[in-house]
């Protein structure tokens, strides 16, 4: 597997994400941006390094930190959903109540 899709919420999240860090630097911004999207294509190539938590969710997703943040992805025949970025100290749980799944 070497490809990655975004669903529409997690293109979104990155826009959030981009442009709230943008307000105070627009360069940390686009940093952020590519150190996320690595890690995409990091788990596209080996897409088992992420992992369960079943203590926030029986959703069928796996997790990966990257810093501040974590992605929220699903193993599909052949490529990686990532399903959301969000700050990990956001109450997960009720935030996967608010996506489609």
């Amino acid at each position: 597997m070497s490809n990655y899709v975004l669903t529409p919420e997690a293109d979104e999240d990155l826009a959030e994400i981009w442009e709230y860090i943008a307000q105070d630097d627009i360069e940390a911004a686009d940093r952020w941006d590519a150190k996320l999207r690595d890690a995409f294509e990091m788990l596209a190539r080996s897409p088992r390094l992420g992992h369960a938590r079943k203590d926030l969710t029986d959703f069928p997703v796996l997790f990966w930190p990257v810093g501040a943040y974590l992605i929220l992805y699903r193993v599909r025949k052949k490529q990686l959903e990532v399903f959301a970025v969000t700050q990990g100290s956001r109450d997960i749980p009720s935030f996967l109540r608010g996506r489609a799944q």
